[in-house]
């Protein structure tokens, strides 16, 4: 929480304009009333999502160009009209805002916010790249303002206000999840202000899809990762989780396990003075059963965990191939533009 409360009368503008800046994005703040200013700002964090509540005598904000020169990663942001009203421009677009109404803008481009009596508002801030969304449709939505009475506005409403007052109360793995959900909810917003006829409808739902493969990913050596982990942790159903795989021309389960294998063959033909067990590979990477990691990777491979580390050795030390190439043939031979492109980077 920052505050004027404590500070001298002739430095409280001063030590706001600082203030705001700091916490949200540098930003030019100027009162439209004479006297002591009064202003306070809590900021709390859900992962890479920022919750941010200020309440304020009746001030404008601009952010510059110059301002902007100077400035860090373009972030995304929504602001909900808490109390007061507002007027806000960006983009060559006038919007009156008024309490409960809902407003985006985009960090990387000048607008400002003009307040003409004390207001209390929230603003939700994130790094644009993980909105997902293309940047003529976020520049579509910048400058209005959006109703909570109807449409997705209703439900995002509700949902962003107890949001902020659950974060003194959530774990920081539950506020990962929080974070990634307010991504969706957020490029939904976009895509029905954007393409009210359904068009590209899928955005959101092609946004989700990738980070459930990112969660997969980040999390193959649990052995307790699984469909149902999975929707837990993106607060979905295992049946909506299964829809999202339905064009992916494979399971969730086998996605995983595919995965796991891949990173297993890896590690097994890494050349090194103290090479790891089979076991201590297939344990690494989430397969609790040694006899089931055989026969999945057997399945796969069509070798032996062993005769697959040998093989590959070998090749190497003939200078065939490198360890993180497959085998011509084996199933886990990728196809172009196959599953293996939504893996991540290799490293080593």
């Amino acid at each position: 929480m920052l505050t004027t409360a404590s500070v001298p009368d002739r430095d409280k503008v001063a030590y706001w304009n600082d203030a705001v800046s700091r916490t949200l994005v540098p930003m030019t703040v100027s009162p439209r009333e004479d006297g002591p200013f009064d202003g306070r700002i809590a900021t709390d964090r859900f992962g890479y999502l920022q919750v941010s509540t200020m309440e304020a005598d009746a001030n404008r904000v601009s952010r510059t160009p110059a301002l902007i020169a100077r400035s860090g990663e373009a972030l995304m942001g929504v602001g909900v009209q808490l109390s007061g009203t507002a007027t806000f421009i960006q983009d060559g677009r006038r919007a009156e805002v008024d309490e409960g109404d809902l407003v985006v803008y985009d960090t990387s481009r000048p607008y400002s916010f003009d307040y003409p009596r004390r207001f209390a508002t929230r603003v939700f801030q994130l790094p644009r790249r993980m909105l997902g969304v293309p940047d003529d449709d976020l520049r579509q939505v910048t400058g209005s303002a959006i109703g909570t009475g109807a449409g997705f506005g209703a439900v995002l409403g509700p949902f962003l206000a107890a949001l902020a007052s659950a974060a003194d109360g959530c774990s920081p793995a539950v506020t990962d999840r929080l974070a990634g959900n307010v991504v969706d909810l957020f490029a939904t917003l976009i895509t029905e202000r954007t393409r009210p006829d359904g068009t590209n409808g899928d955005t959101a739902r092609s946004h989700l899809l990738l980070r459930v493969r990112d969660h997969i990913n980040r999390n193959l050596g649990d052995p307790e990762l699984s469909p149902e982990s999975i929707a837990r942790a993106h607060l979905i159903s295992v049946r909506y989780l299964h829809r999202l795989f339905e064009g992916e021309g494979i399971t969730v389960g086998r996605f995983v396990q595919q995965r796991r294998l891949e990173e297993c063959g890896r590690e097994l033909a890494r050349r090194g003075r103290s090479a790891p067990t089979v076991s201590a590979v297939a344990q690494r990477w989430g397969f609790v059963s040694p006899a089931h990691f055989s026969r999945a990777f057997r399945a796969a491979f069509g070798l032996s965990p062993r005769e697959w580390r040998d093989l590959r050795t070998a090749q190497e030390c003939a200078g065939r191939t490198s360890a993180h190439d497959p085998v011509p043939g084996s199933a886990l031979s990728p196809a172009p533009g196959g599953w293996e492109a939504d893996l991540p980077p290799r490293n080593g």
